[in-house]
């Protein structure tokens, strides 16, 4: 839709930095939000490093802080009511969100987990994005509804992301639930519960831990009771002293 649209048939080793630079200016021209620009950018960049990779480029011509700068949003999860709303909902639909809510899987992550994955309380994730081997801890409370099953541990096609959320959407009455809203939540509650970057880093498969560090934003609720507990202890600090 943009890409070979502007580019049409110019030969890869065509393509010039100034090129790239025009090619954004053209987008940012088709009213497009700057998230979008930065995508389809990041696009073209990733086809330029494959190109360079199998050999088709000596060198990615794609020039260094050509993607606009986004400003920082939190990560999409779910509130603690919306959490509890569809990990209350009748199964399968709420086993599914329960096993997101706890594990932090990605979809296709899950809909591929079978019960021979799991060892004691571990769960061994085989295929991953990165490609590389990971095992996540289970919660007690999940192991517990795990006994008994054999075989696929999710009841779903692992191509039917959309149609699960929106049976969940359906259900829930919380509207724009999508699936890797589990996997946020999951994120994120872990580090209001004390858990570290590094071991959600692993959990979480994350090649770097700068794209685990975005999760490091605590929600408005956790703020607010530490600040709650922080002035208590202030007031409580003030009454000793008043009272020596």
């Amino acid at each position: 839709m943009y890409l070979t649209v502007f580019f049409g048939p110019k030969l890869l080793d065509r393509i010039r930095p100034e090129d790239l630079r025009k090619y954004r200016l053209w987008l940012e021209r088709q009213r497009l939000s700057t998230g979008t620009v930065a995508h389809l950018l990041a696009d073209s960049r990733c086809l330029l490093r494959w190109a360079e990779d199998s050999g088709y480029l000596a060198k990615s011509p794609f020039p260094r802080r050509l993607l606009p700068r986004l400003q920082e949003r939190p990560p999409d999860r779910l509130s603690t009511e919306a959490a509890d709303r569809v990990a209350s909902l009748e199964d399968p639909w709420g086993f599914v969100c329960r096993f997101g809510l706890c594990s932090g899987l990605r979809w296709g992550e899950m809909t591929r987990a079978q019960m021979s994955d799991i060892n004691g309380d571990t769960l061994t994730v085989h295929q991953t994005k990165s490609g590389r081997v990971r095992r996540v801890p289970l919660a007690p409370e999940f192991r517990n509804e795990l006994r008994g099953r054999f075989g696929r541990i999710v009841p779903f096609n692992e191509h039917s992301p959309g149609s699960f959320a929106r049976s969940v959407r359906r259900r829930s009455g919380i509207r724009g639930f999508h699936v890797h809203q589990l996997r946020h939540t999951f994120a994120c509650q872990w580090i209001e519960r004390g858990g570290s970057l590094v071991a959600l880093q692993q959990v979480l498969g994350h090649a770097s831990i700068e794209t685990t560090q975005r999760y490091a934003r605590l929600s408005d609720d956790v703020v607010y009771r530490e600040a709650d507990s922080v002035w208590s202890a202030k007031t409580v600090e003030k009454v000793v002293d008043g009272n020596r």
